[in-house]
């Protein structure tokens, strides 16, 4: 080789040398360290890269200098042996150390190569050492996760199945082996098609299609088959499983919901089965009845309702006492049974009163099931070795022409079942118009009125009062409702005139109020936004001494602002000027609002409105009924309202039914309505279904 080749190729050599350190060696991120072998196996520093200086103590000044020199004298040790090893060896050796930065671990991995010359000896040792601390954090996360994992699986009470994208299951939990009865073994390669009712396959099929498309479902109901041929009632939830954007099988999460099915089940039947007798009762009656009419009213047949009272029963308790009463009960109820069909129904009412309901009657199908009922009770019935000739009384209702609801035909069956009653019993009748009282008397009105409260028979029910400006409604009445176990809904225009003259009206008059306020904390504790409930006060209430401090009490106690309360009265009320004023001023004085209801219909005298504390005045019905079509009563309407206007007072108009009547209200001013053209008096559920109550 001529010399200027040589000098090239060294040239070359130098070249690439200085590339490789300065390039290469000096701005990889590992730490790269070159050890010389000395004689007597020590180890002299030769080279150290700039990942290696900004990580270490060592410098450049150290480069010639031992091992033991450089490095404190522990670890150096340590390394030493490593060295050692390497040159006896021969072979690469890999290790990891942990050391401690900043109060921080750091874990380094090493990589000892020996370098050797042509005779085979160890020349130099090359350590190359990175920061593996990141990587090994990401190893213990994703160990961690997978565990996570592991755990959320194996040890959730739920069985899961994990299925493949064919449908079969690749793996499942001990959950799903207990379910099952398989061995997990087992239930690999089934198909989740093999654990479940045949006739759920169809509804599996679609829901596992669309999982499987990479969209959740889930199935409420599915029978499930285990190992021994148990039923078991599951809940599905499908969620797929997402790989590189592409669904790649699913999870099952099937839940045993069959205890808590039966249990349903069983509180179900309770809730609509009478518990002496097992039949259906008054709750099933009700929810029978709107099915039935439905499914009538297509084919337009007609529906009888029989109301059935055992004669002189309390004669029989009297007699055998409740145990033995009882025991009659059940016997009546295994006659009546035998005359039942899918066509002719039997409800306990409770006591000794029954419902029949015939489907598809005519009238004369009706009076033959009548005395069908009749013809059972002629032969006695035998409770301890005593005979007992016992007779029922009937009444009955007709759907369509007596009522369209449960409440109305059991009312009309009721008040013909009181006629009977009146002319002999031990017969039937069908209801006629002229039958108009729920109640034969006065007498047995007041009976079922004193105990009405403690058998929660009253409820209330609210009518919004619309500001016809706005749309907005922030204020109801709050109207009272009866309705009684025995005789269905009662009138307020019935028990509210008897309640005031017996005197009941004073504790009625305090359950509503405090109805009142337990309702409004509802609404306040859910975040609805305030609103105002009027609550009439009768004029006898309106009198009484304690009124202001039953009202205070009861705002205190249920936190309700006084400026949620309005007590209506009449005119009525307020036929002594002085009384009326004191008790006025008592009741603002505490902040609630007072209006005047039925306005223009009593004592109308402008001088209590300008003396009285009013806040509001309400346009009684009657005349709002005619406004648009007689002349006079849309002139008083209008008069009333510029009137409450020029006084600074509110003006709400009752009774509103029709679309003229709003518009002729809005025209003259008037700022709220309440009627059935917005909405009849409705429950406090309605009112928040119907978002009556915002946030």
């Amino acid at each position: 080789m001529k010399w200027t080749e040589r000098n090239t190729i060294n040239q070359d050599r130098k070249f690439l040398d200085r590339v490789l350190k300065e390039i290469i060696l000096d701005h990889i991120h590992d730490m790269v360290f070159i050890m010389k072998v000395e004689d007597g196996r020590r180890f002299k520093y030769v080279y150290v890269n700039e990942s290696a200086k900004r990580y270490t103590s060592i410098r450049q000044e150290d480069m010639g200098r031992f091992l033991e020199e450089v490095i404190p004298g522990e670890m150096a040790d340590d390394l030493m042996k490593k060295y050692v090893e390497l040159v006896e060896t021969g072979k690469r050796i890999s290790y990891q150390d942990v050391y401690n930065v900043n109060g921080n671990s750091v874990i380094n991995e090493s990589i000892l190569t020996p370098i050797k010359t042509e005779q085979g000896q160890i020349e130099y040792v090359i350590s190359i050492t990175r920061d593996i601390t990141p990587s090994m954090e990401e190893k213990k996360h994703l160990l961690r996760a997978k565990e996570r994992y592991k755990s959320i699986i194996e040890h959730n009470l739920d069985a899961i199945f994990i299925l493949d994208s064919n449908g079969f299951i690749t793996d499942s939990n001990g959950a799903g082996s207990s379910l099952t009865g398989y061995a997990k073994e087992t239930l690999v390669n089934m198909e989740l098609f093999d654990l479940f009712h045949p006739q759920n396959k169809a509804l599996l099929t679609e829901y596992l299609y669309k999982t499987l498309q990479g969209n959740p479902s889930s199935i409420d109901h599915c029978l499930l088959m285990n190992e021994t041929g148990e039923d078991k009632i599951t809940q599905l939830k499908m969620v797929p499983i997402v790989v590189d954007e592409k669904c790649d099988g699913c999870y099952i999460i099937v839940k045993d919901i069959t205890a808590n099915h039966m249990q349903n089940e069983m509180i179900h039947y309770m809730a609509m089965h009478d518990q002496l007798t097992g039949l259906w009762n008054r709750k099933a009656l009700d929810e029978h009845i709107p099915l039935i009419i439905h499914n009538m009213e297509e084919r337009g047949v007609e529906l009888s309702l029989l109301y059935l009272d055992i004669d002189r029963f309390k004669f029989v308790n009297d007699t055998l006492g409740l145990k033995g009463g009882d025991h009659l009960l059940r016997r009546i109820t295994e006659r009546l049974m035998t005359l039942t069909n899918e066509d002719f129904l039997l409800y306990r009412q409770g006591g000794d009163e029954f419902l029949f309901l015939l489907k598809n009657s005519s009238f004369d199908d009706t009076k033959t099931k009548a005395k069908e009922i009749l013809s059972l009770f002629i032969d006695p019935f035998t409770v301890k070795n005593q005979e007992f000739y016992i007779s029922p009384s009937i009444g009955i209702s007709r759907y369509p022409a007596d009522g369209y609801d449960s409440n109305s035909l059991i009312q009309k069956a009721a008040q013909a079942l009181f006629e009977v009653k009146e002319k002999g019993r031990a017969h039937y009748l069908f209801y006629q118009t002229h039958m108009k009282s729920s109640f034969p008397n006065h007498i047995i009105m007041e009976s079922h009125l004193r105990k009405a409260i403690e058998k929660e028979e009253l409820f209330i029910h609210y009518q919004p009062q619309v500001n016809l400006s706005t749309g907005t409604i922030d204020s109801f009445e709050a109207l009272i409702r009866w309705n009684n176990r025995k005789f269905g809904f009662v009138s307020p225009a019935q028990f509210i005139p008897l309640a005031e003259e017996t005197g009941l009206i004073h504790q009625i008059g305090e359950w509503v109020l405090e109805q009142v306020c337990i309702q409004l904390q509802k609404w306040r504790n859910k975040g609805y936004r305030s609103v105002r409930v009027a609550i009439n006060i009768s004029p006898k209430q309106f009198l009484h001494e304690h009124l202001v401090d039953t009202i205070d009490f009861y705002l205190s106690t249920y936190s309700i602002p006084a400026s949620c309360i309005e007590i209506e009265i009449t005119e009525g009320a307020m036929q002594d000027t002085q009384q009326t004023l004191k008790m006025l001023k008592k009741l603002k004085n505490l902040g609630i609002f007072i209006s005047v209801d039925d306005f223009g219909t009593g004592y109308s005298s402008l001088h209590y409105l300008k003396r009285f504390p009013i806040d509001i005045l309400k346009i009684d019905q009657s005349f709002v009924k005619e406004i648009g079509m007689n002349q006079k009563d849309s002139a008083i309407t209008t008069t009333i309202i510029h009137l409450a206007h020029s006084l600074g007072l509110e003006v709400i108009a009752e009774g509103v039914e029709r679309e003229g009547q709003v518009d002729f209200l809005k025209e003259a001013k008037c700022q709220k309505a309440q009627g059935y053209f917005f909405s009849k008096p409705i429950g406090p559920k309605e009112i928040e279904q119907q978002q009556f109550v915002l946030m």
